[in-house]
């Protein structure tokens, strides 16, 4: 199972210039989370500041019982080895081929012999769709097969933890579907804690478990997918939907004036840029078939269920309607057709009562429901 990371408080900036601050969260151990943001909001800051690459003004990140910011070199340098990186381009020694590139963490950290090298370097570029590939250099292959050598040679030490810093940029959207089923097969392999830094929409709404966003030098929201995809915050719903019209401007900061003048434009039929409301929760991206079952997502269920009645309603509403009527008997929590005024069943799952969600005595449910609960409408309004 992948480490947790339990970040506290984390704070930095480049002189007196401030990149954000008291960032507070924990990404669970084997799940899947993604960091959203405008650009210049120091997501890519924040990746290096988790691997200490750069040291955060204040603020913990520990990981394993180890505090990165305040630990010492010997120890920030063993702690690193839990990491797996996939930088934004690829990062490839341009003069080295895929083998090579990849065997180059095995070869720098482990006394392994080169019999032992070659077959966990074939392994990983086979798990990565590389397989073949081996003696081509970086130039001669494309953007999709860089980010595949890239996480390939991110894989092959078994880090607990892997960072991705906009694995998606520059490639098509058929190749990003292809890099995100590729992701989530690969946390059902390992059961690594993954990171994903993105730009990309669908990426965001389809393959993580927890989402977050930075905007304006502070943590947003950080939490079940469900949250950020039903929110009516209006920095979340203007970015989901890459609208201009909202708090986000060409530079991030927007005045009031901006804002008032867009908002008339828009009134008088000028179009934002905006398609349709993409806001609402969509099915999550499974396992390729023969795979594993996700062993993240069963722990995720557990925990979010604890949590439901701490979040608001329409994630919690989406999070029960994701629940088989297996799920929901083992949780405790009743099939939506249940007549008004009528009393909920007791708690029936195998979790110790008090660890169940707080769920209301009575509760009116829509009488058409019958069976599993429909897919969420996308919320209006809350600007």
């Amino acid at each position: 199972m992948g480490a947790e990371v339990v970040i506290e408080g984390l704070t930095k900036s480049f002189g007196k210039q401030a990149i954000w601050r008291d960032v507070t969260l924990n990404l669970p151990p084997g799940e899947v989370s993604v960091m959203l943001g405008p650009s210049g909001t120091g997501k890519s800051v924040f990746l290096k500041s988790m691997i200490g690459l750069l040291k955060p003004d204040k603020g913990s990140c520990t990981i394993n019982g180890t505090d990165i910011v305040t630990c010492s070199e010997r120890k920030l340098y063993e702690t690193r080895k839990l990491f797996g990186v996939l930088f934004q381009d690829g990062a490839l020694f341009g003069s080295m081929n895929l083998y090579d590139n990849v065997a180059f963490p095995l070869r720098e950290h482990t006394k392994k012999s080169e019999t032992e090298i070659r077959k966990i370097v074939l392994e990983k570029l086979d798990m990565t769709g590389l397989s073949g590939a081996e003696d081509k250099l970086p130039g001669e292959i494309s953007g999709g097969m860089r980010k595949r050598a890239g996480l390939a040679r991110a894989l092959v030490l078994d880090p607990e933890i892997i960072l991705c810093d906009e694995p998606d940029s520059g490639l098509d959207p058929v190749r990003t579907a292809y890099l995100s089923q590729l992701l989530i097969d690969l946390n059902a392999q390992i059961d690594a804690t993954i990171l994903i830094v993105t730009h990309n929409i669908n990426l965001a709404r389809t393959v993580p478990d927890n989402i977050g966003m930075l905007f304006r030098k502070e943590l947003v929201m950080f939490g079940p997918r469900e949250v950020l995809l039903t929110s009516d915050e209006p920095v979340v719903e203007q970015f989901l939907n890459g609208r201009r019209l909202g708090p986000i401007g060409m530079s991030e900061e927007k005045d009031s004036a901006q804002m008032a003048l867009e908002q008339a434009q828009a009134e008088a039929g000028h179009h934002d840029g905006s398609t349709e409301d993409v806001r609402g929760i969509v099915p999550q991206l499974q396992p390729t078939p023969g795979l594993p079952v996700r062993q993240g997502a069963v722990r995720r269920k557990d925990r979010v269920v604890k949590i439901l009645h701490t979040l608001p309603e329409a994630a919690r509403e989406g999070i029960i309607a994701s629940l088989t009527p297996e799920e929901r008997r083992h949780y405790g929590i009743p099939e939506p057709a249940v007549t008004a005024g009528s009393a909920l069943p007791p708690h029936r799952g195998n979790l110790p009562a008090d660890d169940v969600a707080n769920l209301p005595t009575e509760r009116q449910w829509p009488a058409e429901q019958t069976g599993a609960t429909p897919p969420l409408r996308p919320r209006r309004g809350g600007r």
